[in-house]
């Protein structure tokens, strides 16, 4: 834990250490020509292969292999300030830090964010920071240490802020720090925050890129939905997850692990209003989804899931489902 806690200061301080970067500066030309942009086009194939996997530890080695050659290359770099380099390097250690988070291994992931954040600042790279700054925080949402995000969040949207308006960053930070928000309890500001992300629609072709920012349109039915359960309002959450799982994003065969969490939260909701049937329904379906996907994230959902049970664990399809459950193998 005190490690984690000073990787996520590190990850903070370093980040906020870009906005003054001199925008002016840039590379002479002829500096390693040609490697960045073939870096580049690596990591935007491995977040592609990454996304399709059905178990995203698959990818860490050909990652883990990537990394390898690209550090070679910055060594290689005798000028020391080639941006795009650091930009491919930061870019690539957030894919790294996307593994380990699925796999539930907390502190490589803050790891993994913190270098991509300092290479970030030394990049100039204010959307790139503003990103690993977001899965920074996730880390610390994932033991309920939600003041903390909040913080994290804060310094992610002083990034995004000096970053390209075209882009969906800041509507990216405005939905996780919904989230922190709910986990605070704070209805109104979490609703201000959801409402803000909601203006990614607004934004046209090209607002992602389909590797570290992947934010858009699809996922908020799915991120309001959660919000409402961890408020406790159950109707406005089980219409918004309902409509999440109708879009073909999270259709049967699409993305296990968003499909999952909506799932996870559906059950929540059942367990909240003491509905067996309910429970089982969703939470049986989310299950299957964990163990054909490895996901360590999705199996910590449906672990949360059964400390909501209650009396409910009196019901033998309910017991049955906690068992199966608890068999779960998470790393």
């Amino acid at each position: 834990m005190i490690r984690r806690e000073f990787l996520r200061i590190l990850t903070v301080s370093g980040a906020l250490t870009a906005v003054p970067l001199d925008e002016a500066e840039a590379l002479s030309d002829g500096v390693l020509r040609g490697a960045p942009s073939d870096f580049a086009r690596m990591n935007s194939h491995l977040w592609q292969v990454y996304q399709l996997a059905r178990s995203k530890g698959s990818v860490y080695p050909v990652v883990r292999d990537q990394l390898s050659i690209l550090n070679e290359a910055l060594a290689a770099d005798t000028r020391g300030n080639s941006r795009p380099l650091l930009s491919a390097a930061a870019d690539l250690f957030q894919l790294a830090g996307e593994v380990a988070f699925d796999a539930n291994r907390y502190t490589d992931a803050a790891a993994s964010y913190a270098l991509a954040a300092s290479l970030s600042r030394d990049a100039g790279a204010y959307d790139l920071g503003a990103c690993a700054l977001v899965r920074h925080a996730y880390v610390d949402m994932s033991e309920q240490r939600y003041r903390q995000a909040a913080q994290v969040l804060g310094a992610a949207e002083r990034l995004a802020g000096r970053g390209d308006s075209n882009l969906a960053t800041r509507h990216w930070v405005a939905a996780v720090q919904a989230e922190a928000y709910a986990g605070l309890g704070d209805l109104a500001v979490c609703e201000r925050a959801l409402d803000q992300a909601e203006h990614v629609m607004d934004l046209s072709a090209g607002s992602t890129n389909g590797g570290w920012l992947r934010f858009d349109g699809t996922r908020l039915a799915e991120e309001r939905g959660a919000r409402y359960v961890q408020l406790g309002r159950l109707d406005l959450a089980e219409e918004a997850l309902r409509r999440a799982l109708e879009q073909t994003a999270l259709a049967s065969r699409q993305s296990y692990r968003r499909r999952g969490a909506v799932l996870t939260d559906l059950a929540a909701i059942g367990a909240k209003r003491r509905d067996p049937e309910h429970v089982v329904a969703y939470g049986r379906e989310a299950l299957l989804l964990a163990r054909v996907s490895f996901s360590g994230y999705v199996a910590r959902r449906l672990q949360t899931l059964c400390d909501e049970f209650g009396p409910l664990s009196r019901d033998h399809r309910v017991a049955e489902l906690g068992a199966e459950i608890a068999a779960l193998s998470t790393p």
